[in-house]
């Protein structure tokens, strides 16, 4: 701890020498075209939400990743498809077509605390995907399987699309993850859907987000820095493009770049997103994994600054 204030204390220093040298200017628009996240300590929030971890999930999906973000604009015009247009990208990239990790964003609203993950035989899982009404598990793969056959042969290709993609990451399973709420309700199937039940909406505000992986634990951690930074950036840029209802009041708006000198611009400083850590637990509660930790976000700090 006291290497790491010596080591603030020194860029003070240096930035302060730059200023004098006429660079600070320069220094401060730099750091106001940065994205501000703020970090909500499980010891500050008087309901942090768990999950627990059942000892099945190792043999099948056993790394998962959570946190909450509150304060998403998604009203205004197209904020809500861009938001869903970068989880599909992320899905492809980094989380390489979901077979290194998966993301499922839901309404933090719509979940009931605390959270299990484990695991289910497919003919006992049963979920509400998003867009279809409550299916088992292995009733859902044996008919996203015969609407992958049907797209084939209609458009004569090799390669299906959607979610048709990503059943042979569950071939040879005998028990299928899940995340399930605490009435029962299964919220999550990675790396296939997430819920109706907790789909997000154009008045959500408040996410609950998650990562799973059976590769490793840091893939999700990177993951989920890079969907948090991707969030942030949508945001702003929601913010700074007032498309439709709800982006005229600027001094609601939850999110946006910061104003080192009011003086010159009349828009006030806008608040950050905050981001609430999130503890995983096994069945005993231990602590196995807490989002963000001090040395989370790193990956994505030149474009984020975050308050911790």
């Amino acid at each position: 701890a006291e290497s790491s204030r010596e080591e603030a204390r020194k860029k003070k220093r240096e930035k302060q020498q730059k200023k004098d040298g006429g660079e600070g200017e320069r220094d401060e628009l730099e750091e106001a075209s940065k994205l501000l996240v703020k970090v909500l300590h499980v010891s500050e929030n008087p309901a942090p939400l768990v999950v627990k971890v059942s000892p099945g999930v190792k043999d099948v999906r056993p790394f998962i990743v959570c946190c909450v973000l509150k304060g998403v604009n998604l009203k205004p015009g197209n904020a809500l498809k861009r938001f869903l247009s970068a989880q599909t990208k992320l899905h492809e990239d980094i989380c390489e077509k979901r077979t290194a990790a998966t993301i499922a964003t839901h309404d933090l609203q719509l979940i009931k605390g605390p959270l299990t993950f484990g695991v289910q035989p497919p003919d006992e899982l049963k979920i509400m995907p998003l867009g279809r009404k409550e299916i088992k598990a292995k009733d859902l793969l044996r008919q996203l399987q015969s609407e992958a056959e049907e797209q084939r042969k209609q458009k004569k290709r090799q390669n299906v699309s959607g979610l048709h993609k990503y059943l042979q990451l569950l071939d040879g399973k005998d028990n299928y993850p899940c995340l399930v709420d605490a009435e029962g309700i299964v919220i999550s199937f990675p790396p296939i859907t997430n819920s109706e039940k907790t789909k997000i909406r154009k008045d959500t505000h408040d996410l609950f987000l998650e990562v799973t992986s059976d590769t490793s634990l840091q893939i999700c951690k990177d993951v989920m820095d890079t969907l948090i930074l991707k969030i942030a950036e949508l945001n702003r840029f929601t913010l700074e493009n007032k498309e439709g209802s709800g982006s005229d009041n600027e001094s609601d708006a939850p999110c946006g770049p910061v104003n080192f000198n009011p003086g010159q611009n009349e828009q006030p400083m806008n608040f950050p997103l905050v981001v609430e850590q999130v503890r995983v637990v096994d069945t005993d509660g231990n602590l196995k994994v807490l989002y963000p930790s001090k040395t989370d976000l790193s990956t994505v700090s030149s474009l984020l600054t975050v308050i911790r």
